[in-house]
């Protein structure tokens, strides 16, 4: 099939915000206006879409956004953009202001959108914005090199305080039902044990045994990482304290994770990206994922990387378990 020509696309970002996820924008901004195309912005992603939230887009627009966290064309979840009404209707809001090519950036659910605009003559194009690591077709998302660092960080601060109290710490870090960020913590932060819902059996005794090993063999603190897609760390605290006698805390990161200046990584990788997105949309190209896999900047067709899987790399999860003991 012959390539579309585009003449005006549009950019947006969509589910959870992610740090990196503005060096994106810039850089679909400025490559796609160096290609000759012009840019808006759609606001609060398919959302604003459905509400015509759109502003045109320039080279100035992007400037000294690289080192900012979160978005700043704001970011929302959209049911109405599930149904194939909504779908339409963003396609014919597309179309009325003369947009011919979509970078959406965000998840798989802001994908599975992408690829319907893309059936109905709207050349989009996706990228990785998450910080969950999650997207099995890539081996990088935006933003989660700064999340893990983020949360590193936090639980370097909580294990010097346990072990000034000779506490047991549980920390509950981000990444919806994947493990990525639990288990990248708890190899850097050197944790005692790690929960991680591709592997955790629900044998919470075994848990309390090893805290009471641990105490017995003089270790005077224990970090647990525990994902939130394990959740309940509050009540698990509870549990092993009564189990244990040692004081246990439980510490939810939360949304900090999200936000922060990206690192270094988010800023060049997410960048490449973009760029990358703006150049297929100038090609003619639609309905591509960009990801970066073995190395390298590559791009899939939407659908093909939808039905793909991804499990946490069972050396890297050997590995943790010996340094855990």
């Amino acid at each position: 099939m012959a390539a579309k020509a585009v003449k005006t696309i549009g950019v947006l970002t969509s589910g959870g915000d992610a740090p990196g996820m503005n060096a994106a924008i810039r850089a679909v901004v400025r490559v796609a206006i160096n290609k000759g195309l012009k840019v808006k912005g759609i606001m609060r992603g398919y959302a604003g879409l459905l509400d015509e939230e759109i502003v045109d887009m320039d080279t100035t627009s992007v400037s000294d956004i690289i080192s900012r966290g979160g978005t700043i064309l704001y970011t929302a979840r959209c049911m109405e953009f599930t149904t194939p009404e909504g779908q339409q209707k963003g396609a014919d809001i597309c179309r009325k202001h003369g947009i011919d090519g979509i970078v959406v950036i965000g998840g798989d659910g802001s994908f599975r959108g992408a690829g319907k605009l893309s059936a109905l003559g709207i050349n989009t194009i996706g990228l990785p914005g998450t910080i969950d690591l999650d997207i099995a077709c890539t081996d990088y998302t935006i933003g989660f090199d700064t999340a893990v660092n983020t949360a590193m960080e936090a639980i370097d601060k909580i294990r010097e305080t346990s072990a000034s109290h000779e506490r047991c710490s549980i920390v509950e870090v981000m990444g919806r039902n994947a493990g990525y960020i639990a288990l990248w913590c708890g190899l850097a932060n050197g944790a005692e044990d790690i929960l991680l819902p591709e592997r955790y059996d629900g044998d919470e005794q075994a848990l309390i045994n090893r805290v009471i090993e641990n105490r017995k063999r003089g270790k005077k603190h224990n970090i647990i990482i525990n994902a939130e897609g394990i959740g309940h760390s509050a009540s698990m605290a509870k549990r092993i304290e009564a189990a244990t006698g040692i004081e246990t805390r439980a510490t939810i990161l939360g949304h900090m994770q999200r936000g922060g200046t990206p690192t270094c990584k988010d800023r060049v990788y997410a960048s490449i990206m973009g760029a990358k997105a703006a150049m297929l949309l100038a090609e003619g190209k639609s309905n591509r994922l960009v990801a970066y896999k073995h190395g390298e900047f590559v791009d899939y067709d939407i659908q093909e990387a939808l039905n793909m899987t991804k499990d946490i790399s069972d050396e890297q999860y050997e590995i943790s378990k010996l340094l855990v003991r």
